[in-house]
């Protein structure tokens, strides 16, 4: 195995351990807020930020922790047959059921650019486009010009009404993070096809 694909392999794992790390401490955050939801809904007047925000926590802990999962080995299989297998045998299929997982990835991440950029008030079909205008305005005029190009933004329609931009950024961010583990997972388990370790 090339150097190079060792390196990848070494520093994706390396990211996606410590993303993943620090994301698992978002528990406690969903903790405290859904507690301060249940005192203040207790003893004082019900506050409108509680649930909306543990689900956008939600969201961070699920997406930005499942690369690590997978680099643990901990995410769910259906290990009926798998589970007995050698680990050869296990790389085998792996490197060809990966494929289905990056085909599934890759329609996820487009649709999350996609409505990403629909948050920001971009109605079109090209979501590429407007992100590359929007990067262009924001380096030669700043964020009053990057401000121009976008839209009226997107807000949830409850009655607190945060923008809902910041969450989809969180999950473009995750699925991303999630392709290069995959592609990572693909070198290693060629790798031991090879009767080689990463």
């Amino acid at each position: 195995m090339p150097d190079a694909l060792r390196a990848y392999v070494r520093g994706i794992d390396a990211m996606n351990r410590a993303i993943g790390r620090c994301a698992m401490y978002l528990l406690f955050a969903l903790v405290g807020v859904l507690l301060w939801s249940s005192v203040s809904k207790t003893f004082f007047t019900p506050t409108l930020w509680t649930l909306e925000t543990a689900q956008f926590i939600m969201v961070g802990y699920y997406i930005l922790g499942g690369p690590y999962a997978m680099q643990m080995g901990s995410n769910v299989r259906m290990d009926f047959f798998y589970g007995d297998w050698s680990p050869r045998r296990k790389a085998m299929a792996d490197v060809i059921t990966i494929w289905f997982l990056m085909f599934y990835l890759g329609v996820l991440l487009y649709g999350a650019i996609s409505s990403t950029a629909y948050s920001l008030g971009y109605f079109g079909t090209e979501p590429f486009s407007f992100f590359a205008d929007l990067a262009r305005a924001f380096v030669t005029g700043g964020p009053a010009a990057a401000s121009e190009v976008m839209g009226h933004m997107e807000r949830s329609p409850s009655a607190w009404r945060p923008y809902v931009w910041p969450v989809k950024v969180v999950l473009c961010l995750g699925v991303a993070l999630m392709i290069l583990q995959c592609t990572a997972e693909f070198f290693r388990d060629i790798a031991r096809l090879r009767g080689e370790e990463i």
